[in-house]
């Protein structure tokens, strides 16, 4: 569960100079004689091109890719060459869509909430849709405590679904689905906040949409061996990470295509994003 730390967000805006009318009348008049500066044909174009990222990011990918193939031509042949060019490309290609997030914050740091958006993207043909760290409850400013890292609405249900990255090196475990242990440490109050926030979020939903709206909270595993495919502890749906898409196909459909649109509008404007842009 993150933070939000409350602060000023407007920047100060510029107060405006003053300037006496005959100051104002000498600088039309020069304005007005001034020749107008011709821009040489393609030159904004081309400024524009080089001023956007993606374009920057293609022009740094084939640059890379041309050098990588010159130095194994010149080593190994042209063969070589061409082949460590291509690898080159798609290996920038690989690295930066595993940083590709629709959370800026996401982006840089959490690579298990990354792998989790991934994965729930190719459901939306399924009729499902789906908010990244959508903050609960919210008070008068929009802040809150909580955060659900993914809220998954379907035709299946709604679903919060938290995304975690623990130690690989230790074992997991639980015991008479009550207890969840991450080698020797308990992970009760994890589960107790992933239930408390999906709780928070159905009671806020209900409201908004006039009906009862379940929220089944889960929590996706990355790191450790997950012994079971999915497994209830207190009430908190627990599965290994790669495993979220599949937790969420083949359950029974109870909501319809009207319903799932009404609760994901709603859920948009009771429940806003953690990380406001």
């Amino acid at each position: 569960m993150a933070i939000m730390e409350r602060g000023n967000t407007q920047g100060a805006r510029g107060q405006p100079q003053d300037e006496s009318n005959a100051t104002e009348s000498e600088e039309a008049r020069e304005h007005h004689h001034q020749s107008p500066v011709k821009e040489r044909p393609g030159e904004g174009t081309a400024a524009a091109l080089l001023d956007d990222p993606k374009t920057r990011r293609l022009l740094w990918r084939a640059g890379a890719g041309v050098a990588a193939g010159v130095v194994f031509w010149i080593l190994a042949g042209w063969r070589i060459g061409l082949a460590a060019a291509v690898l080159a490309v798609v290996v920038d290609i690989v690295r930066r869509s595993r940083k590709d997030s629709t959370v800026t914050a996401w982006q840089k740091s959490s690579a298990a909430e990354r792998r989790t958006e991934k994965q729930l993207r190719s459901l939306q043909r399924n009729g499902y849709l789906v908010l990244h760290a959508r903050a609960v409850p919210r008070d008068d400013e929009g802040v809150s405590d909580g955060r659900i890292d993914h809220l998954v609405i379907g035709p299946s249900g709604v679903y919060a679904i938290d995304s975690e990255k623990w130690d690989k090196r230790l074992p997991v475990r639980t015991m008479s689905h009550l207890k969840l242990f991450h080698g020797p440490f308990n992970k009760k109050d994890r589960l107790d906040e992933a239930r408390w926030e999906a709780q928070m979020a159905s009671i806020i939903l209900a409201e908004q949409v006039g009906f009862d709206v379940p929220v089944q909270p889960s929590v996706a595993i990355y790191g450790p061996s997950i012994p079971w495919k999915v497994m209830r502890v207190r009430d908190v749906d627990v599965y290994a990470g790669n495993r979220a898409r599949a937790y969420l196909r083949r359950r029974p459909k109870i909501l319809t295509e009207s319903d799932v649109e009404r609760i994901f509008q709603a859920a948009q404007e009771v429940l806003p994003p953690k990380y406001p842009d």
